[in-house]
């Protein structure tokens, strides 16, 4: 962590530093996440296989895909399919395959 991460956690959203960082602090959906389902197990022995996570806004889609992201060691790139254009997947994409 450098000086300028630091300085940017200090002025992210409250929602953003609040946010669930692990399975465990990640509230609703037991029966999906819970300890020991099926779901949980794959995801902390990283052998998830691609997901797709659907719903409304503000349901936990984004910090779900954060946290399986953290647990399992991958790269993680936030897109938002309303700001975002094709040239931003494209870049996203280039640098997938540079990693």
């Amino acid at each position: 962590m450098d000086l300028f991460s630091v300085n940017e956690q200090k002025v992210a959203p409250l929602a953003d530093r609040m946010r669930p960082q692990t399975l465990d602090e990640f509230l609703g959906q037991k029966h999906i996440v819970g300890k020991g389902t099926l779901l949980r197990r794959a995801i902390e022995a990283d052998r998830l296989t691609s997901c797709i996570f659907f719903g409304p806004p503000g349901v936990g889609k984004t910090t779900l895909a954060s946290i399986i992201a953290g647990t399992t060691h991958s790269a993680f790139v936030q897109l938002n399919a309303v700001t975002s254009g094709v040239a931003d997947v494209r870049e996203v994409l280039k640098a997938a395959k540079e990693r």
